[in-house]
């Protein structure tokens, strides 16, 4: 060994000691007699010392040769520090430099590696390998680590096994779009790498393997942001001979385990919420609970009163962002503006304040009358110092532009620390959506999702009505997990394929493997599968997964470090049988 202590190790009882150590120079300070060098390791920072008349004169001179990220490796002795530094753990004492060999000298490297850097993201992705020097990266990849050991040891105690499911798989319609990969030996074919492992966890049900989970890599072809990657990682989960109730307690469990584990944090009682009521009530299906502000529907107290927007729209809706009445026309022309950018897409803005006087003053007044305004504060709950914001429109529109306004109006009245943590389990998801484009419709989870058992007999006359045995858990306002009860039963399979569009041959063709094992005795079966970068990033109080993974992409989805995607030789090409122009 190199080294007999690592440098976030030695305290002032080892004071006396003689010790190795090896890690990296993160920088020297040459006060002439007196030089000093922090040692760094993912341990911590030890300080090491060379002192003229104490220390041999070629120690002195190799110290002062030394530069930032060389790789040495010291022996000597552990000294009582005269100037402590109580800001980090090894910060009473250092070490008399007795040997020095530099094992591995350094090029200055492009940014500085430490916690407040001066390296771009670009940069620091192209050095990556020097980005994860830095205590504050290395940090978010030790909570990954965390994460994922909390993980398998909460579901190893309620008897899950591990098992892993391939990564070369049959290419699906369904979902986002599949990486492709060619097989040089079935030449113009191809396998897909596995957007999830779906059909194979239910293949392990009929196996009679009745509780599974893998952290596994998954893979989509999609645009990218914050909280996407091309490859990404789940916690895939899946259970027999259980209903819907067992899923939500046992994950639950799951989760607050994670939160007291990883956190420190007991969670508080976890509330359920109908897909119906997120929307009419939040405008999303992953609302934000860390503070109300829920919509408010107003189209019996203020249409027919001559205001032609508000007369003509499908649903007048609006918050009470509550303290806000102090806003200045000029703050609320702002809002006006952010509310109308392409990203929201409202027409406009009307806002009633209550005056701490009692007054109410809007932007409509001359169409409303105070006792009118004053019903409308009432119906909000509204409070002196209170301000309603109200918007207009086509009913699935509107309710999507007021739930960027209700969460921009959370984070600027302060509602929305990443350091309080709200979970909350949606259910009762559509079962299908209709897509106009391909005149067809498709299933808003994926096709082997089970309909709510009262609402089957709806499949054949009301296909839009059916509610999907499924659910999301939500932090935040964040999606982290999502699952469903799944369709055990061949006949219950066919028909929702058949309500798919997809022809019997099509269904055969892409998934006869599922159908025949139905048929082998398929015991009733449900899972999740938890977005393990999100749960991370949630956890690290952080809005991008990228942080949390140790080579991530780009937002153009290259790996800027290996310079990949990258062509390959038309030797390549022409052994995998495609040709090119």
């Amino acid at each position: 060994m190199l080294r007999t202590h690592t440098c976030g190790e030695l305290r002032i009882n080892n004071v006396g000691e003689k010790v190795s150590l090896s890690g990296w120079v993160q920088k020297s300070r040459d006060k002439g007699g007196m030089i000093w060098v922090d040692l760094r390791d993912r341990y911590g920072i030890t300080q090491l010392m060379a002192e003229e008349g104490v220390s041999q004169p070629e120690i002195l001179t190799k110290a002062r040769e030394l530069g930032r990220e060389f790789v040495i490796n010291i022996t000597g002795t552990v000294k009582e520090r005269e100037s402590k530094n109580d800001k980090i753990p090894t910060g009473e004492v250092e070490i008399l430099i007795e040997e020095l060999t530099v094992l591995n000298p350094a090029k200055l490297p492009p940014f500085l590696i430490e916690d407040e850097t001066d390296g771009g993201d670009e940069l620091r992705l192209k050095y990556r390998y020097l980005d994860l020097r830095r205590n504050t990266v290395r940090e978010k990849l030790r909570l990954r680590h965390k994460v994922s050991s909390e993980t398998r040891k909460f579901l190893d105690q309620q008897e899950f096994i591990e098992v892993e499911t391939p990564v070369l798989i049959k290419s699906t319609p369904e979902g986002a779009r599949d990486f492709v990969v060619p097989s040089r030996m079935n030449q113009g074919e191809f396998y897909a790498l596995p957007q999830s492992p779906q059909t194979f966890k239910q293949l392990l049900m009929v196996s009679g393997f009745d509780r599974y989970y893998q952290i596994v890599k998954c893979f989509r072809d999609e645009d990218l942001r914050a909280d996407r990657q091309p490859e990404f990682t789940q916690i895939d989960c899946e259970m027999s001979f259980v209903e819907q109730e067992d899923i939500l307690n046992m994950f639950e469990g799951l989760i607050r385990h994670l939160f007291k584990t990883v956190k420190g944090i007991d969670l508080q009682e976890v509330p359920r919420m109908d897909y119906a009521d997120a929307m009419k009530y939040y405008g999303s299906d992953k609302p934000d609970i860390r503070f109300d502000m829920k919509f408010v529907e107003l189209n019996e107290l203020v249409q027919n009163k001559g205001f032609q927007i508000f007369d003509d729209a499908e649903l007048i809706v609006g918050i009470n962002a509550q303290g806000a009445a102090q806003y200045t026309r000029k703050e609320i022309d702002k809002l006006t503006e952010w509310v109308k950018r392409p990203q929201v897409g409202a027409k406009g803005l009307v806002y009633i304040k209550y005056n701490e006087d009692g007054t109410l003053k809007s932007s409509v007044d001359k169409f409303y009358s105070e006792e009118d305004k004053l019903v409308i504060a009432e119906k909000f709950g509204a409070k002196p110092g209170d301000m309603m914001l109200i918007l207009s429109g086509e009913k699935n529109a509107v309710r999507k532009q007021l739930n960027e306004l209700r969460l921009e109006m959370g984070s600027r009245l302060g509602l929305r620390n990443a350091d309080d943590y709200k979970v909350l389990w949606v259910l009762d998801f559509p079962l299908l959506e209709f897509d106009e484009e391909s005149n067809r419709w498709h299933a808003m989870h994926h096709p082997f999702t089970s309909p709510k058992p009262e609402d089957i007999n709806l499949l054949s006359t009301s296909p839009g009505e059916v509610r999907a045995n499924a659910y999301d858990m939500v932090i935040n306002g964040t999606e982290v997990g999502g699952g469903s009860v799944r369709i055990f039963q061949k006949p219950l399979q066919q028909r929702m394929f058949d309500l798919l569009g997809f022809t019997p041959e099509e269904a055969e063709a892409q998934f006869g493997f599922l159908m025949s094992a139905f048929e082998y005795g398929a015991p009733p079966h449900a899972g999740i599968a938890f977005g393990f970068d999100r749960l991370c990033s949630l956890f690290g109080g952080s809005d991008s997964i990228r942080d949390y993974i140790a080579f991530p992409k780009n937002n153009s989805g290259r790996d800027v470090m290996i310079d990949s995607p990258a062509p390959i030789s038309e030797e390549q090409l022409k052994e995998l049988g495609i040709e090119t122009k």
